[in-house]
């Protein structure tokens, strides 16, 4: 069914007559007549009874009317559900706990007052995708943007990357372990220490960052057991004397105080995982403009202390 012809014919419904009716919708009085006339004869029956005064609604037409109302509101609210800014914007932060997620929380509460009812975001984690599966749920439509580490040869056409948040590795260590008095460590000085991060997934970006690290600086950085989560992770290291992992600066983790848990920054250089945003090179949503920009001003500049693979997209 044609919608314009349906929307024709409610008008002339309200207007009473075609040339007010051609004039509301700005055409002229035989297009409303031509679209009226396929409209009917679509139907097989006749909707409007044409008077020397105007026209009116026949009884088939009064049926008609309401249920053309209906439909023609439904596609408005179907197209107003679509439009840029109607909906949240979607955003792929991998875990809550890391950089992603802060950084977007962090633009949410610098919006004004004013705009914290308009901007409306939706983050997800898709902790259990790689970065080629989160790309393609961009791709598609499923997510706006993600934040990933992916290699500049993988980012596929449509898809636009700027890398736009920085990482800051930390150690993290328990009370007995020979670097917990340290104020800072070098990436070299972990060489011999052993460093575990359970729940890296091969295949993953995590999982070729990691590597990408352990060559550059000498290091033994290893996934081995099984992964129950961050609770365990910090039991294990406040129970060893000899057990390491590395951490974001701005990752939140908790543990009892009674842990004595500790985290040591790293320098000469900094180690930083690069969070690349990755969104669709077509995007229209206005809020991710703002988040784009949001980010922009927060990047520091440029420094020579600072480690980062060099297959990483910016």
């Amino acid at each position: 069914m044609d919608i314009e012809a349906l929307r024709t014919f409610v008008t002339v419904a309200g207007a009473g007559q075609f040339q007010a009716a051609a004039d509301e919708l700005r055409i002229s009085q035989q297009a409303v007549s031509k679209r009226i006339v396929g409209l009917e004869k679509n139907l097989g029956v006749a909707l409007l009874v044409r008077t020397s005064r105007g026209s009116r609604l026949s009884l088939d037409g009064q049926v008609f009317l309401p249920h053309a109302k209906k439909v023609l509101a439904a596609l408005d609210q179907a197209e107003q559900a679509v439009r840029p800014g109607s909906r949240p914007l979607r955003v792929d932060v991998l875990n809550r706990r890391i950089a992603p997620a802060q950084a977007v929380y962090r633009f949410y509460r610098s919006l004004p007052g004013t705009a914290l009812d308009t901007v409306a975001l939706d983050t997800v984690t898709l902790g259990d995708e790689n970065a080629a599966q989160a790309v393609r749920a961009v791709l598609e439509g499923t997510i706006d943007a993600t934040f990933r580490a992916l290699p500049a040869q993988q980012v596929p056409a449509g898809i636009t990357a700027e890398r736009l948040l920085d990482a800051p590795l930390q150690l993290l260590v328990g009370p007995g372990h020979p670097l917990a008095g340290a104020e800072r460590v070098r990436p070299a000085d972990l060489a011999g220490h052993r460093i575990w991060i359970p729940g890296i997934r091969p295949g993953s970006e995590w999982e070729q960052f990691y590597r990408s690290l352990s060559e550059a600086f000498g290091l033994s950085i290893d996934a081995l057991g099984p992964s129950f989560g961050d609770e365990a992770l910090m039991d294990a290291l406040a129970d060893s004397a000899s057990l390491a992992t590395l951490v974001g600066s701005g990752d939140r983790y908790l543990w009892p105080e009674s842990y004595g848990l500790r985290r040591i920054p790293l320098r000469d250089p900094t180690p930083v995982y690069p969070h690349v945003l990755l969104t669709r090179t077509d995007h229209q949503h206005p809020a991710l403009t703002e988040l784009r920009a949001h980010l922009r001003a927060s990047v520091p500049p440029p420094t020579d202390g600072v480690w980062s693979p060099g297959w990483v997209a910016c």
